[in-house]
């Protein structure tokens, strides 16, 4: 990608082109000035938020990822491996159903479930995509076949599917396939579902709207709200959590929406759940739930909004070092070094933050559509002499930037 002709922009402008759209007629569907407008298309403004960006993809009918550009092309093998792995993680969720053996030989119970242990527990907090890519379709063929043939672990069975589900939703949401996600997180309801939890039930219901995000944030918001309502009545720590993840994903939905009133009462709903929640506790759904993971999600949030001072006076308050998923503490300093970015007296140690973030979990910030832009655009204004050996190292390793 040469950075003299960002992506978003030439799309924006192709689609527009298509469309036989004026720039005046965009803006105005999108909620914004033509002259920003122009100034994107251009290359002369980055897409720093989701509502821009999801504003620009319904003003011109499409989805975000036909402007985006995602998924993005491999830059190493560890993120070639990861991207080889998405068709058999596709042929395998189009071809399975509950109750329906798939035909494959089983093996012991005890092996299988400590398949999804290692998947659950190492493979996805280290942010490991193509180990993940590579061991996710054949677990999902074992766990249908277990579902049929044993019935006596068929709700350990379903906790596991679940579990499977959830990852391959993440996986393919993270490097940006579109549908997958969807798909992952409907199958995952329909486990929730046969078993009759209200945890899981509200679980399933924040993992469609993470799944399906960009796509339909007045949805995910919806969805989010009937989930803590049927939560209400139960106050186990793993209901607890569920809810509290659906406030999360609540207040991203609203943010997006530029519902600011509505984002903050969800996340003061998140903080005050994380608070009464015992120290020992299962780690429900592997969602991290805690005050940790709250106060990461202040900061993102303040980052969506362009309130990048706020943003950085919230980090002090963080120890990303408390929540053991690296996806989570990668992406705290991903948007601590974005919201830094903004600032020209900080640019230094906003680049520092995001090679911290890229260090920890290069597939998922390499793939981080916002990270590219705001590296992108850094890398535009910098001299060409004098944008310094990370900014540069860090663009090429994003594929951002001609190697010459």
């Amino acid at each position: 990608m040469d950075v003299t002709d960002n992506h978003i922009g030439r799309r924006l402008r192709e689609v527009r082109s298509w469309r036989q759209l004026s720039l005046t007629a965009v803006a105005g569907l999108a909620g914004i000035t033509p002259a920003y407008l122009s100034m994107i298309e251009r290359g002369l403004r980055p897409v720093t938020k989701r509502a821009v960006l999801e504003s620009l993809a319904n003003a011109l009918q499409v989805a975000p990822t036909e402007l985006t550009g995602s998924p993005f092309a491999p830059t190493d093998v560890a993120d070639s491996a990861a991207h080889a792995a998405l068709r058999q993680v596709e042929t395998v969720l189009s071809a399975v159903d509950l109750g329906v053996d798939p035909c494959v030989e089983p093996i012991s119970w005890a092996e299988l479930r400590a398949r999804v242990a290692h998947l659950t527990a190492v493979l996805r907090p280290e942010a490991d995509y193509g180990a993940q890519g590579r061991m996710i379709p054949d677990l999902l063929l074992q766990l249908h076949s277990a579902y049929v043939h044993r019935p006596e672990h068929r709700r350990e069975v379903l906790v596991g599917l679940i579990d499977a589900y959830h990852a391959a939703s993440v996986l393919t949401k993270n490097l940006g396939v579109r549908g997958l996600p969807v798909v992952a997180a409907r199958l995952a309801q329909q486990c929730a579902e046969e078993l009759d939890s209200a945890e899981w039930l509200g679980f399933s219901l924040w993992l469609r709207g993470n799944a399906a995000g960009s796509q339909g944030r007045a949805h995910q918001l919806a969805a989010s709200v009937r989930g803590i309502d049927r939560l209400a009545d139960v106050s186990s720590p793993n209901a607890v959590q569920a809810a509290g993840a659906l406030h999360l994903s609540a207040a991203l939905a609203a943010t997006a929406l530029g519902d600011t009133d509505a984002a903050d009462t969800h996340l003061d709903e998140a903080t005050a759940l994380a608070a009464h929640l015992p120290e020992q506790r299962e780690n429900f759904g592997f969602l991290h739930f805690g005050a940790a993971n709250v106060g990461v999600w202040r900061v993102a949030l303040a980052v969506e909004r362009g309130e990048t001072g706020r943003a950085v006076e919230l980090a002090r308050a963080v120890n990303p070092e408390e929540l053991p998923a690296k996806a989570r503490r990668a992406m705290y300093w991903a948007d601590l070094g974005r919201s830094m970015l903004a600032d020209k007296s900080t640019v230094d140690k906003g680049v520092q933050a995001i090679v911290t973030a890229e260090s920890i979990a290069p597939q998922l910030v390499r793939n981080n559509v916002f990270v590219r832009e705001a590296v992108a655009d850094l890398l535009r204004r910098a001299q060409r002499d004098s944008g310094g050996r990370e900014l540069r190292g860090l663009a090429w390793r994003m594929g951002v930037a001609p190697t010459g």
